[in-house]
């Protein structure tokens, strides 16, 4: 093993770390941020439609990522992660700032629709917490010069993100009557 993949293998360890401490905060942040309301004094109220936006806009860029990758062009393909990363993270904080200031809004749908709806919201929630960390590792990989090792990882932390980024935008239009 060289110095620089000893190297690389250290920096990605403690990129690790990083990964792990972020995804545990915003998970204890996503959880709690229910019990907590802040009146700003503001109408938040044009926030869903920006979150399901942003969501549908990280599945498009993600599309991208992926055709830029096949077709070898590595730093299109960077560019985009990079940008669904953005979007991502401009999501979060919309959307946390949204809940610690607004109300819940319950889905009211009956009938199958209603379990078509908690269908796609619980398992949107779900593998939004889980694969947030597998997504930092996946970049680490690649940002450590791990490329083998990154693109194991890809293949399958790629199609959970581009369903969280999808099935955000189909609750909110399910939600959207409810508002």
């Amino acid at each position: 093993m060289s110095s620089v993949s000893l190297e690389n293998k250290k920096l990605e360890k403690k990129l690790n770390i990083l990964a792990i401490i972020v995804s545990i905060v915003i998970l204890a942040v996503v959880v709690w941020m229910r019990d907590i309301q802040i009146d700003l004094g503001i109408d938040f109220s044009f926030l869903p439609p920006l979150h399901s936006g942003l969501n549908a806009l990280t599945a498009v860029v993600l599309l991208f990522a992926f055709s830029y990758i096949r077709k070898g062009n590595v730093k299109a393909h960077k560019n985009a992660i990079f940008l669904a990363m953005g979007l991502s993270v401009l999501f979060l904080v919309s959307y946390v700032l949204y809940h610690i200031t607004t109300p819940v809004t319950l889905y009211e749908g009956q009938g199958f629709v209603r379990y078509v709806y908690f269908f796609f919201l619980i398992t949107h929630v779900v593998l939004a917490a889980v694969i947030l960390p597998f997504i930092l590792f996946t970049f680490n990989r690649a940002f450590t010069g791990q490329f083998e090792r990154h693109k194991k990882m890809a293949k399958w932390v790629f199609p959970i993100w581009f369903y969280v980024a999808l099935t955000g935008p189909i609750c909110y239009l399910m939600l959207l009557p409810y508002y």
